[in-house]
């Protein structure tokens, strides 16, 4: 650790850093630099018996034709560890993505991106094609964490719990950047999330204090709602104001209670289920299973589209999430909500077949068990939804496995300026491909 080298950057890696050697063959993962740039790392993490070692670029001998000055003053080796491409040209950072992507579904599931029906390109979401040194001001939920010493909002370092105090986040959206968290004292509190819904006015902060820590009294410059996390049980309570915020998609409101998932960029929800229902094209009358279902974004738009002789199951773990989905698809007769996990919830309902699908797991991906089940159902078309290029992979190389087939892929830079990228690949089964 602190041991710096000179070397030549090979290709970019899974993960917001690319790959290079030491003089001795070591294998660098390295941040802050851009595939053939020749560059000055100090290592960051591992020793002697370290299979790999972490680093950052300190200097940059000769730079990419790709490479910009961050525009972010809080970017760069042992600062805020939010982006992972703030010096890399917007048009170059999806072309990282893509070769990801690439890469894991090569690695992974054995596939070329034909062979995926993907063009290989990663989409900007409207309005984000922006020049090279300008930021798109997409995030529209913030997690600060506070310095316990000075009291002030930041972001972690990178692999770090260490806070590096900002004043402004640039890809933080409007609504959160004019709350002000930045300039206010946060002494007694661990993290402060804000939320800025893009379906309405609905402006939200969730606190969570240090033990023992009494709530400050919240005055920034936006009218709040204010949560707390309950020290004890980890539950989120309202202190006042809503406990939700309103959010929109599709022509529908969605209530999104404590803090619960929703989209962090604003045009998302409505790309992500334009995507899914243009390779599912849902019939009248036809059954569906939305797994992972959070607060019902996409059971609510196949409710819409199979009308009233067909049928939504939604499953989702999170008791609050379920409750909003409830109320969010009460006008469909025909919806029902289960809580629990997929993988136990979905054997318990007896279901043998159905006609569509969609998944959107956590990061970690759905699992060969769950895709076994899945793909015994026979549906005549599936969408599942990403977040990591890996965990998508893997769980394709088990559909293939299973019979299944991936018809199309899209991919979107719903994520600017970090390692992320979301992606719907819709499958249908193999021998309907032939």
């Amino acid at each position: 650790m602190g041991e710096e080298y000179e070397v030549e950057v090979g290709p970019v890696a899974h993960g917001g850093h690319c790959i290079a050697r030491t003089p001795e063959g070591r294998v660098l993962f390295v941040r802050h630099t851009l595939p053939g740039e020749r560059i000055v790392a100090r290592v960051t993490e591992g020793d002697e018996t370290s299979r790999f070692l972490r680093a950052d670029a300190v200097t940059v001998l000769e730079a990419s034709k790709d490479r910009v000055e961050a525009p972010c003053p809080y970017a760069g080796p042992g600062r805020c560890g939010g982006c992972d491409w703030q010096h890399a040209k917007p048009g170059a950072q999806r072309r990282l993505k893509a070769e990801v992507l690439t890469e894991q579904l090569k690695r992974l599931a054995g596939l070329t991106p034909e062979e995926a029906g993907w063009d290989g390109t990663v989409m900007p979401a409207e309005g984000d094609k922006v020049p090279a040194g300008e930021v798109p001001s997409w995030r529209t939920r913030v997690q600060y964490a506070v310095d316990p010493d000075t009291g002030r909002a930041g972001l972690r370092r990178h692999r770090s719990h260490e806070v590096q105090p900002i004043d402004h986040c640039m890809i933080a959206a409007e609504g959160v950047s004019e709350l002000g968290v930045e300039q206010r004292d946060w002494s007694g509190m661990e993290t402060v999330e804000a939320i800025a819904a893009t379906g309405s006015q609905d402006r939200q902060v969730v606190l969570t204090p240090r033990p023992g820590a009494r709530l400050p009294l919240v005055e920034l410059d936006r009218p709040v709602s204010v949560l707390r996390v309950d020290e004890k049980d980890g539950g989120v309570h309202r202190v006042h104001g809503r406990p939700f915020v309103r959010e929109r998609a599709d022509g529908r409101t969605y209530r999104v209670g404590n803090g619960g998932f929703w989209q962090v960029h604003p045009k998302a929800a409505d790309t992500l289920v334009t995507a899914v229902m243009q390779g599912l094209l849902p019939r009248k009358g036809e059954t569906a299973l939305d797994l992972y279902c959070g607060v019902g974004l996409f059971a609510g738009a196949i409710a819409d589209r199979v009308g009233d002789e067909g049928a939504v199951l939604g499953i989702e773990s999170a008791k609050r999430a379920v409750e909003d989905a409830r109320h969010n698809l009460a006008a469909f007769d025909r919806v029902r909500i289960e809580q629990g996990k997929v993988e136990a919830v979905l054997p318990r309902t007896g279901i043998t077949e159905v006609d569509l699908i969609v998944l959107d797991p956590p990061r970690a991906g759905a699992g060969r068990p769950t895709v076994r089940h899945l793909a015994a159902l026979g549906a005549r078309r599936i969408a599942y939804v990403a977040c990591d290029p890996a965990a998508l992979a893997r769980d394709l190389g088990y559909f293939r496995e299973d019979g299944y087939r991936v018809r199309m892929l899209r991919a979107f830079d719903l994520f600017p300026m970090t390692q992320h990228v979301e992606c719907v690949a819709i499958l249908e089964p193999a021998e309907k491909g032939r």
